[in-house]
């Protein structure tokens, strides 16, 4: 059977990868290793573009990750190497001196040292007669390209030890599961290979004797969501308790789901009622925004957000409708508030060269450059999000958390104070017709060039059509009784691992732990929620396991893992979020069936 397009493409991310690594389980671990698989594929990176996919901090990435790397990273072509030594080819004569490549190599774009053009000429050279036959050149590079992935792909189809113990990445086709991308609090794992021919699916799963051996079954039938439980009966005198902040969740770049936090002070011990929910931004009541699908969680937890150790208090786990809750009594203290999403509805899309760029900037009668209809309803809801207090005015250190997220940078008191000098303010604050003409100046200062503009707003999880896909703002309430509290965001260096730790205790802390026969080490927790059923798995043992995660059998429902069939690699004396699931349509019932078996080491 012909392969699609897709499965073609995971299948080459395969090949390259094993031609550089024993096993598609091998995590990258430097930014050479990187470059290296990455030439292996037929792409040939700038220096730039590695610093992007390895930033500071940066120290191993998985093979999903090298795939979606390797989908934005367009192949290197015959033809484009062509066109550029062409430029450099002075006398058009069809050859390029020595002199003139390390002129050019030196002097502009990534400049190269001489040694290193020398090295590059030399290889070149091909007909070594000190001149650079580039035609011959862009031939040859096409062909040991072509060779590589045939020779690495013929690898794969010949070795039936690869086909079976070495597991890819490609998403699985069935309707249920969304595209694949990382789960945010589960960063260290690896995909398997589930391949859409029903022929071939075995090869690439443990065999059914061992599956028997070492595997745990669980199967449970969720009903549909939504109605509102008698459990979460207001407090009556809910309308003096309240005290509302903003926020948003936001996908970043490798997928990992992010948002600010919060510091919550109580003065003394009181009844506590807390909700989150998806923040509706549409002017029309009868449509709703698209986000409000996602759904969120909001984590209690003491702690001092220097440090990563923290203990969960509690976390929002009632659903009314869009909305999560919690009440109870809290000590008199300090809390933070960690706000949370499964990803299973929020994940990163795949940015299609196809999508209509809408204008945001244009010209008027006069000449003068103005901001679009579109661009100004898009910043108008940014606005909305950004403002934190949700007083209609945004504060310096609100502006400064947009700035954070869209720059890197923040806003000093001497700058904030030009913009009130040159923008519409209202009690030192910046009003909404004051954001909109900051970004008008900004189109000023750029001539009309939008990338600038474009880059804050993919910041802020837009795509080109002026759509919030990467992004769901929420809103958090708190009621605290006869007490006065203090609500703040603050940003968390280690605010991730301190959120993945709460997660995982709820789980752990609410779900009974059952072991994988044969192997009693290796435990898997399994909590059903209202809304989600989380599980974690435990390994015990001194050594690392590998545990397949088959969900084919589940019905009407999405992993945030966002393929059915994945592996999750768990490292010694180590607990792991293994994945969330939740219905596609919460109006429907759904089916969880999970089999989680051990992956025998390579």
């Amino acid at each position: 059977m012909q392969r699609s397009e897709e499965e073609s493409f995971y299948m080459t991310c395969r090949a390259a990868y094993l031609s550089v690594f024993r096993s598609s389980l091998v995590n990258v671990t430097s930014k050479d290793q990187l470059c290296t698989v990455l030439q292996q594929a037929g792409r040939n990176p700038s220096q730039k573009a590695l610093d992007k996919y390895w930033p500071p901090g940066t120290k191993k990435l998985n093979f999903d990750d090298f795939c979606e790397i390797l989908k934005k990273e367009k192949p290197a072509e015959s033809d484009d190497l062509m066109r550029i030594f062409k430029k450099f080819d002075i006398n058009c004569d069809g050859y390029i001196s020595q002199d003139e490549l390390s002129k050019v190599l030196t002097s502009t774009g990534e400049k190269m040292s001489p040694k290193e053009v020398d090295e590059i000429f030399t290889l070149a050279d091909v007909n070594k007669d000190g001149k650079l036959d580039y035609a011959e050149f862009c031939r040859l590079f096409g062909s040991t390209v072509e060779q590589c992935q045939t020779a690495a792909l013929e690898k794969i189809e010949a070795d039936a030890k690869l086909k079976r113990q070495n597991f890819g990445n490609q998403p699985d086709s069935s309707p249920q599961s969304l595209e694949s991308q990382p789960a945010p609090e589960t960063q260290h794992r690896t995909q398997l290979d589930t391949t859409h021919k029903k022929e071939s699916r075995s090869s690439s799963r443990p065999s059914s004797a061992r599956s028997r051996r070492s595997s745990l079954s669980t199967a449970i039938t969720m009903g549909t969501g939504g109605s509102k439980s008698g459990r979460l009966a207001e407090p009556k005198s809910l309308q003096d308790w309240h005290h509302t902040m903003k926020g948003c969740f936001y996908v970043e770049e490798n997928g990992m789901i992010v948002s600010l936090q919060y510091r919550l002070h109580i003065p003394q011990t009181t009844s506590v009622y807390l909700t989150i929910q998806p923040l509706n931004l549409s002017q029309n009541p009868e449509k709703l925004s698209p986000w409000m699908c996602v759904d969120t969680a909001l984590y209690v937890v003491t702690g001092d957000e220097t440090k990563e150790d923290s203990n969960l208090v509690c976390f929002t786990e009632l659903r009314d409708k869009e909305r999560f809750v919690w009440r109870g009594k809290l000590n008199a203290g300090s809390y933070l508030l960690l706000p949370f999403t499964t990803g299973c509805r929020l994940m990163k899309k795949a940015r299609k060269t196809t999508t209509k760029t809408v204008q945001i900037v244009n010209r008027n009668q006069s000449g003068e450059l103005e901001l679009t209809k579109d661009f100004k309803a898009a910043l108008s809801d940014i606005f909305d999000i950004i403002d934190l207090d949700g007083n209609g005015l945004l504060s310096l250190e609100e502006y400064n958390f947009f700035e954070q997220r869209t720059s890197g940078e923040k806003c000093d008191e001497d700058a904030w104070a030009v913009c009130k000098e040159n923008f519409d303010t209202k009690k030192n604050e910046l009003t909404r017709q004051g954001f909109i003409e900051l970004n008008l100046m900004e189109a000023n200062d750029r001539e009309g060039d939008p990338r600038d503009l474009w880059l804050t707003l993919e910041a802020m999880g837009y795509n080109r059509s002026l759509e919030m896909v990467e992004a769901c703002p929420f809103v958090i309430e708190v009621y605290c009784q006869d007490v006065e509290a203090t609500q703040q965001p603050v940003q968390l260096d280690s605010g991730i691992k301190m959120l993945n730790s709460a997660v995982q205790r709820s789980i752990t802390c609410k779900a009974e732990a059952k072991s994988l026969k044969g192997h009693e080490s290796v435990l898997v927790y399994t909590y059903k929620g209202e809304s989600r059923i989380s599980s974690v798995i435990a390994n015990k043992s001194n050594q690392k396991v590998t545990v397949h995660i088959n969900n084919e059998h589940s019905k009407k429902c999405v992993s945030s893992r966002g393929m059915s069939v994945f592996a999750v690699e768990v490292p010694a004396r180590t607990k792991m979020v293994c994945q969330h699931v939740m219905a596609v349509n919460s109006q429907q019932e759904w089916t969880y069936n999970c089999v989680e078996s051990i992956i025998p080491s390579l």
